[in-house]
């Protein structure tokens, strides 16, 4: 990808691949709670015309590449074309939940929130192995409109009051975007990327403890709804003796983890040892094991 490639990406629609929702529009302008911090109102515009963000809070603003740059911390153009093409590749196609390019991106609106009993989403986590029980007593199911059509999708709570979501066609976010803690007192931690990690732990631990209620686990655990979240979990992550992480088994796993050791030091384990043929914990739980690339024959040489 060069530099013009990646500036004509619609900016709205990078976002929104990150989990980063607007929460209005306004002016022809969208407006969203600051992925850069927690706040309660919105101070991050994007202007769709312009294909364009500024924040109010940082006095930064730009193009798609400054938002990278700056929300991933790097003064490098590679660095951040490299991670907006990694992004494009793992992007998973959102099916009948679309939004056409160089559109507004509208906010969610007439959002409801009820307990989890719709049969298409209860199939989507049988599909993943997930146990339906635990995620009734983790989980929302949300409604809302979007594009003036009504959706519903999978709700799991993050510390400031937001929701990331989740069906079998689509995943994002209700602003603001945060981290999700779960706190049993105790002085160890288990860290997972999303709620779907964090449900298929707690699924195989009823598999190997059989009755055992779910909110008898014996550590914490922080869910980071996204490893970009990390910077924001720090802090938390230091205050436990032990760290067990169970991230990803890819590039952005792998550099979480290392971001985590760096800063916490002695006591971080890494559970991804456990599945390491598998790209993360639900695939482990599923049984899907990542392809593995062939080994080019060498011929022999006189």
């Amino acid at each position: 990808m060069n530099i013009q490639e990646a500036k004509n990406i619609v900016l709205s629609d990078y976002l929104q691949s990150s989990g980063i929702t607007p929460c209005r529009k306004q002016g022809g302008n969208l407006w969203y709670h600051s992925p850069f911090r927690e706040e309660r109102e919105p101070s991050f515009k994007v202007n769709p015309a312009r294909n364009e963000w500024y924040d109010f809070g940082l006095g930064k603003g730009g193009n798609i590449l400054d938002f990278v740059m700056e929300y991933h911390g790097t003064g490098s153009v590679p660095r951040a074309l490299q991670i907006i093409a990694e992004k494009l590749r793992d992007i998973v196609p959102t099916g009948s939940f679309s939004f056409r390019k160089h559109e507004s991106l509208p906010a969610f609106e007439d959002i409801d929130i009820q307990p989890l009993s719709n049969p298409a989403l209860l199939q989507y986590l049988n599909e993943r192995k997930i146990n339906i029980s635990f995620a009734g007593q983790i989980c929302k199911e949300i409604h809302f409109t979007a594009n003036g059509k009504r959706y519903f999708a999978i709700g799991f709570e993050n510390d400031l009051g937001g929701y990331e979501l989740r069906n079998k066609y689509f995943q994002g976010c209700l602003s603001p975007k945060a981290i999700t803690g779960i706190k049993n007192g105790n002085d160890t931690c288990c860290i997972f990327e999303g709620f779907m990690d964090y449900l298929s732990y707690l699924t195989l631990k009823e598999k190997h403890h059989p009755g055992r209620p779910q909110n008898a686990t014996e550590h914490d655990c922080i869910v980071l709804n996204s490893v970009a979240n990390l910077s924001k979990a720090l802090d938390m992550i230091i205050g436990y003796e032990t760290k067990y992480c169970f991230l990803d088994n890819d590039k952005a796993g792998k550099d979480a983890l290392y971001d985590i050791r760096n800063r916490c030091g002695l006591g971080v384990s890494d559970q991804s040892v456990h599945y390491h043929q598998y790209k993360d914990l639900n695939d482990y739980l599923c049984g899907r094991k990542m392809e593995q690339t062939p080994l080019k024959k060498r011929g022999m040489k006189l």
